[in-house]
């Protein structure tokens, strides 16, 4: 099977990685990392040193493992952390982000040979894997060169769990090299079962990320950031975060709408992908609304609409607003994290689609503190904000059921350092 999977990597890597890394060095003048990519220059671990080799793939599963690794490197100084990602916006944000790491790299192609060199060199006591990133030759040689695998803050989502179960007698094979799965919920725990994993190597513990520790702002860094962005104390401001391809000119139609009665409203786009922000930008301008972008606010600047062109600040921004809309959720794509202004107290809206976090939606939803939109009327009636008490009571329950969902990390940490000890 190996041979296999390996065999069609290299194709794909000939028809279809290597023509998108050529697109990023000539359209978006990056670095593709290829060197790297296949382990030259790779820092070398003393062999005497206890060390941890992290995995995640988006900016998301970058930031939720902050606090855990932050925490971990606290209770164990002499421990060496290792890092690694798939991506160069995830590259950027682990290594602003993530400060108690010490090595952060990308993570190797998935060729046994170029894997194999990694392990050798790092030396790692544990391999722990984020959500659901299972790259089959990694974690086969990881599970060989290590003293175990760790799934933390796993995740099977519906679409991920049909696919895996559907070619289970796959599946099986790669998840058989995992040793302990920390999963965020019941429904989890059920799916890997169905695949084939042992219930007794599955343990739901919460979500990480809910956990998170954003930075907090007081009543005078909160007003100084609004004078920046020339946004008046009076008005009311709506970010859509994460927002995906077809998404913004259904909540412009809606915006527009509502400007016609309440002219108070501004609104904040932060699409998921950076290579959208000129695209995102000319939609906006089409609308007739004057639209600028993050990178070239000012106090003087005057907006309706604001296109967050930068990474790592969709948090504070969240902090800034009055009401949140999660994107992913008005096109099928399966919704994104809600967790980042539920921790700002921020009322949550979002569209019928956020089956990628299906637990969290209802749990949120269940407690008052977010709402589904499904039509163009409930979106202009988000817009309105028209009891602003309602919409405040709707914040603060978000905070409340954000907080109920802590716990996740001192588990993680316990399952870490017991797999690190019986090594």
């Amino acid at each position: 099977m190996y041979v296999l999977y390996s065999s069609l990597l290299f194709v794909s890597l000939l028809f279809y990685a290597i023509p998108y890394f050529v697109r990023i060095k000539l359209i978006r003048k990056e670095s593709i990392f290829i060197r790297e990519r296949f382990g030259f220059n790779l820092k070398r671990t003393p062999s005497r040193k206890k060390s941890i080799w992290f995995h995640a793939v988006s900016v998301g599963e970058v930031l939720s493992l902050q606090n855990l690794i932050q925490k971990l490197k606290e209770r164990h100084p002499g421990w060496i952390i290792h890092f690694s990602t798939l991506t160069n916006t995830g590259m950027r944000v682990a290594k602003e982000k993530l400060t108690d790491a010490d090595h952060i790299f990308f993570v190797p192609v998935d060729f046994t040979c170029v894997v194999r060199k990694f392990f050798k060199a790092l030396q790692p006591s544990l391999f722990v894997l984020a959500e659901s990133e299972f790259w089959p030759n990694l974690v086969r040689v990881a599970r060989k060169e290590t003293n175990g695998v760790l799934l933390i803050n796993g995740r099977i989502s519906q679409r991920s769990f049909k696919r895996h179960y559907r070619f289970r007698f796959i599946s099986r094979r790669i998840l058989k090299n995992v040793g302990m799965f920390l999963v965020q919920t019941d429904i989890d725990k059920e799916r890997l079962e169905k695949i084939g994993v042992r219930s007794d190597l599955i343990k739901a513990v919460s979500n990480l990320k809910s956990e998170i520790d954003l930075p907090h702002f007081e009543k005078e860094e909160y007003l100084k950031i609004k004078k920046n962005l020339s946004i008046p104390l009076t008005d009311k401001v709506v970010v859509a975060g994460s927002t995906r391809k077809g998404e913004e000119r259904i909540l412009l139609d809606a915006f527009k709408k509502a400007r016609r009665t309440r002219e108070d409203l501004l609104l904040v786009f932060a699409p998921r992908h950076p290579e959208r922000f000129d695209e995102v930008e000319k939609i906006c301008q089409d609308s007739s609304f004057q639209v600028i972008r993050r990178t070239l606010a000012s106090p003087k600047a005057q907006w309706d609409v604001m296109i967050l062109d930068t990474i790592g600040d969709l948090a504070q921004f969240y902090a800034l607003s009055d009401l949140a809309f999660i994107g992913g959720s008005l096109v099928p794509w399966g919704g994104h994290n809600l967790l980042e202004p539920a921790f700002y107290a921020k009322p949550v809206f979002f569209g019928p689609h956020m089956k990628n976090f299906t637990y969290l939606a209802d749990k949120f939803v269940q407690a008052g503190a977010a709402r589904v939109v499904h039509t163009e009327d409930d979106l202009v009636e988000m817009f309105m904000m028209k009891d602003e008490r309602l919409i405040r009571a709707m914040g603060d329950r978000a905070k409340q059921t954000l907080n109920s969902l802590q716990g996740a990390t001192e588990k993680t940490i316990k399952a870490i350092e017991t797999m690190v000890e019986d090594s």
